[in-house]
């Protein structure tokens, strides 16, 4: 399963580039593939193409607040979480995507 994520908070700062990590970390243990998106203080990082949406299984956004250019997944399956849950637990919110 491909995954794609985008993490936003409302500061920008600590907590986007923590859940990003804590994905990563998490998909790196499940052996799924993950391409994670940073909406920050430093604008958008690693930009999520329109090559890596074509061939996603599954977008996710994880974020208490409205992201930039949603308008890009249009079409795709997504699934929106609080960033506190992936903080908690970002390997059992990827399992229950896979599952």
């Amino acid at each position: 399963m491909k995954i794609l994520a985008v993490t936003a908070c409302p500061t920008g700062i600590a907590h986007t580039y923590m859940a990003a990590e804590a994905l990563q970390k998490a998909a790196d243990k499940l052996g799924l593939k993950i391409k994670v998106e940073t909406q920050g203080a430093m604008g958008l990082e690693n930009v999520l193409t329109a090559r890596d949406i074509a061939g996603a299984d599954l977008v996710l956004i994880a974020s208490d607040i409205e992201i930039e250019q949603k308008e890009r997944f249009l079409g795709c399956a997504i699934r929106q979480v609080s960033l506190e849950s992936v903080l908690l637990d970002a390997a059992g919110v990827l399992k229950t995507l896979s599952a």
